[in-house]
């Protein structure tokens, strides 16, 4: 080989020729691009390939959730699809009157409805909604709270932190454990203190037990000023009235926002993605006053959802008001008999030659019901699999204890388990996963 052959061959290929050669990973050009030159930079070129496919692994992507976990914060929460043919909407018009509409003028009377509230709005996810109700209700003002309530959530937001953000000051009542309506009496009492309202505040994901007291909404709804209560979960009506057989033994004591409503709440605020089994939305429902002045303030543009949300909050009150409870997703799944999972499983397991039917425990998650446990069935496989199924063509996310590898059935639609079965069986054959 003459030199200038040799000088040839050891120079990296060109930038847009690498990227034109991985073009079969779908993903567009100018990313391409970026795989190409990472893997030269790195002297390897044969590692475009590789880059690009971790780029498309690190993409918001429709994954599978075997984990057992319903309302899954990593993994969006409840389970809700958007589908919205391409065109406008009557976001902001009233086609009655052909007028300027408000976009609170759907979907938030429907969820009015199914609560018993007067009026609701709607707002971006639970924290806006208790930011909005603090800014436009006690902006400069007293807010009781029982020191039992000041929660931190995920994320490291704090209660305190946006209360002090909306402008309204804490002022804590009580102690961690017992809490009486006198405590807050006491306060709303005090001519020293400039109450406008009272908090009642969902414990989320932990809870306080043994020696402990906290009042009724009953107890604190007249007070003299509005009660507010973050019921957080999103369960609408404690009688589940979708339900054929009522409600589950295991949303005992949840409170519901009907019923914490029809106890004398003057607003309750709550999730949209969490029992209500919706879109990431905060709601806010109850007194129509009330809600007009939130309504009202600055912040509500600020923190208004957009039409996709909107829409998908709309239709999921219809369906509430159909009791068509099977299309809810996390209700279809949290409902499905562990006979039926049980088959399901021997089914995929036979099909694949891989794993074996355990009895798992699903919880409900996303900061909803912490000691909950729900019954289910899962398959499971002996070592730590979870890299060679997450990188399944379907993202497959498990769980794994004690060096095993539990898929729960509970959290996995059924139309998923032919792709299940298809990842099991390259696991069992030692192959890389392929498209079912």
């Amino acid at each position: 080989m003459s030199e200038e052959q040799q000088s040839k061959s050891n120079r990296p290929p060109s930038v847009d020729a690498l990227a034109r050669s991985i073009a079969d990973t779908g993903l567009p050009h100018p990313l391409l691009v970026d795989a190409a030159r990472e893997a030269i930079a790195s002297g390897d070129p044969d590692l475009a390939r590789t880059n690009a496919a971790r780029m498309a692994q690190v993409m918001l992507q429709r994954v599978i959730n075997a984990t057992g976990t319903l309302l899954h914060t990593n993994l969006g929460r409840a389970p809700n699809g958007v589908s919205q043919e391409a065109g406008y909407r009557n976001l902001e018009l009233d086609l009655l009157t052909g007028e300027r509409g408000s976009r609170q003028s759907h979907a938030p009377g429907l969820i009015a409805q199914l609560c018993g509230a007067e009026s609701a709005i709607v707002v971006n996810n639970c924290a806006s909604a208790v930011m909005l109700i603090l800014a436009a209700l006690a902006g400069g003002k007293g807010v009781a709270v029982s020191r039992g309530e000041l929660v931190e959530i995920g994320g490291g937001f704090r209660v305190p932190d946006v209360m002090a953000q909306s402008g309204a000051e804490l002022v804590e009542v009580g102690t961690t454990n017992r809490t009486r309506a006198s405590d807050y009496a006491k306060v709303v009492d005090d001519p020293n203190t400039d109450i406008a309202l009272v908090m009642a505040i969902h414990q989320s994901n932990f809870k306080i037990v043994g020696f402990t007291e906290m009042p009724s909404t009953k107890a604190l709804a007249n007070l003299g000023v509005p009660l507010v209560s973050d019921i957080g979960s999103g369960l609408v009506d404690a009688a589940c009235p979708w339900l054929p057989s009522g409600p589950p033994s295991w949303l005992a004591d949840e409170p519901a926002a009907k019923q914490t409503l029809a106890d004398g709440a003057s607003l309750v605020a709550f999730s949209g993605d969490k029992l209500l089994g919706g879109p990431q939305a905060g709601i806010i429902a109850g007194d129509a006053e009330l809600v007009a002045r939130c309504a009202q303030h600055p912040l509500a543009r600020a923190l208004r959802p957009g039409g996709l949300v909107l829409g998908a909050l709309q239709d999921l009150a219809l369906t509430y008001m159909r009791r068509d409870w099977e299309a809810i997703p996390f209700w279809k799944m949290a409902m499905a008999p562990t006979s039926q999972l049980e088959q399901r499983a021997s089914a995929i397991i036979a099909a694949s030659n891989i794993g074996s039917v355990v009895e798992t425990t699903a919880v409900p998650g996303g900061g909803t019901l912490p000691l909950v446990e729900i019954p289910s069935i899962g398959i499971a496989l002996p070592g730590d699999h979870r890299v060679a199924l997450r990188s399944a063509p379907t993202a497959i996310v498990a769980r794994v204890a004690e060096d095993t590898t539990t898929l729960d059935l509970r959290t996995v639609d059924p139309s998923d388990d032919e792709a299940m079965t298809s990842a099991l069986q390259q696991l069992a054959s030692g192959g890389a996963a392929e498209a079912p």
